[in-house]
C-alpha cells in the first residue's frame, strides 16, 4: 500500500543531458608494478580533459573492476559532481564488454571514447567535431595523427579517390616528434620508430577546406552514437587484444576513420609524461630486457596476475 503521493510528481522538469558524453574506461586493480603510476596518470587525464574542453559535456566512466583506490577517488569525483555517470561493474568485463555497456548508454548524441590514460590539448574537441560534421559519412575521428595499415581505412581511401573536389595526397606530413611520442608511449624504442616512420607515410585529404589524415584509433576517438550501435554486441572473450575489431567493422562497412592533422591529444600509457626521461635505464633493467630473461618473467607475471586478479 502506497501513503500519500510521491513528491517528484511535483517537478516541472527534468535535466537534459548534454549533446556530448565523453566515456571512459578504467581499470586499475592495484597500484604497484606496472599499475604504480596509473592512478595519478588517470587524474592527470581528467584535469587535461576538464582545462581543455570549451564545449558543454557529460562524463561518463565505466570502471571495470578497480581495485579500492581506484574506486574510492572516483566515488568521490562523482559525489563532488565532477563525474556524471560512474558505474563500478564487480567484475572485469574486457574492453569490449565496457563498450558494448558505454556505446548503449551513453546519453549524448555523439560519444567520444578515450582509454583513461589520455591527455588531452586545447581544440581537441572541435577539431574533431569539425571533421566528423564536414566529412560525409564518418565512423571515428581521432584527435591527433598517427600511422596504421592502410586495410584499416581502405574505404576512407576509396571515398577520397571517387568523390570529386576532394584532394588526396600521400606523404610525409605528420612530424617524427608527434610519431615519436605516440611510439614511445607504447614501449616502442626509437630505432624501431625511425625505422617505422621512415617506412610509413600519411595520407592527406581535403574536402571543403578541412584537412584530415586517413586512419584513427582506438584508444581515443569521436563518433555518433547511432553509428557505433551499429556493431554492437562486440564479442570478445579476452579483456584486452581484440579491439580491432571496431577498426575492421567500421571500415568494412564502408565508414570513414580520419584524423586531426595536429597532436590534440596524446597517449601517457602506465606513466606520467617524464617521469622516465630524466633517468638513464640501470643496468638491471638492460639486462631484464633481454629476450631470454623477459620472455620467462613476463610468463610468470601474467600467470600470478591472471591467479588473482583476472576475476
Amino acid at each position: 500500500m502506497r501513503l500519500g503521493q510521491n513528491p517528484a510528481k511535483a517537478i516541472d522538469c527534468v535535466a537534459q543531458p548534454q549533446a556530448v558524453t565523453v566515456a571512459i574506461v578504467t581499470y586499475i586493480p592495484f597500484l604497484s608494478g606496472y599499475y604504480a603510476q596509473s592512478l595519478d596518470v588517470l587524474k592527470k587525464s581528467l584535469a587535461s580533459l576538464r582545462a581543455s574542453t570549451t564545449e558543454p559535456f557529460d562524463l561518463l566512466i565505466f570502471d571495470n573492476a578497480s581495485g579500492p583506490e581506484t574506486r574510492a577517488f572516483l566515488q568521490a569525483e562523482h559525489e563532488a559532481g565532477r563525474i556524471q555517470y560512474l558505474v563500478q561493474s564487480e567484475k572485469n568485463i574486457g574492453k569490449g564488454g565496457a563498450w558494448n555497456f558505454v556505446f548503449n548508454a551513453a546519453p549524448g548524441e555523439i560519444i567520444v571514447y578515450a582509454d583513461s590514460d589520455v591527455l588531452y590539448q586545447p581544440g581537441w574537441l572541435a577539431r574533431s567535431r569539425q571533421i566528423l560534421q564536414t566529412y560525409p559519412n564518418v565512423g571515428m575521428v581521432t584527435a591527433r595523427p598517427l600511422r596504421s595499415k592502410e586495410k584499416y581505412y581502405a574505404a576512407t581511401l576509396g571515398w577520397a579517390r571517387q568523390t570529386p573536389g576532394v584532394e588526396l595526397a600521400e606523404g610525409q606530413f605528420s612530424s617524427w616528434d608527434d610519431f615519436n611520442q605516440h611510439s614511445i608511449s607504447c614501449g616502442i624504442g626509437e630505432a624501431q620508430s625511425r625505422q617505422w616512420y621512415g617506412e610509413s607515410s600519411d595520407w592527406k585529404l581535403n574536402h571543403n577546406g578541412v584537412e584530415a589524415y586517413a586512419g584513427a584509433a582506438h584508444f581515443q576517438f569521436v563518433a555518433h552514437k547511432r553509428v557505433l550501435q551499429e556493431f554492437l554486441p562486440f564479442e570478445m572473450d579476452k579483456p584486452m587484444g581484440q579491439v580491432r575489431a571496431l577498426d575492421e567493422q567500421i571500415n568494412a562497412a564502408g565508414y570513414l576513420r580520419l584524423m586531426t592533422t595536429n597532436a590534440l591529444v596524446a597517449h601517457m600509457g602506465n606513466t606520467l609524461p617524464g617521469a622516465l626521461t630524466s633517468r638513464p635505464t640501470p643496468p638491471r633493467r638492460r639486462l631484464a630486457d633481454q629476450p631470454f630473461i623477459k620472455k620467462p618473467l613476463m610468463w610468470l607475471y601474467h600467470q600470478i596476475f591472471q591467479i588473482y586478479f583476472d576475476r
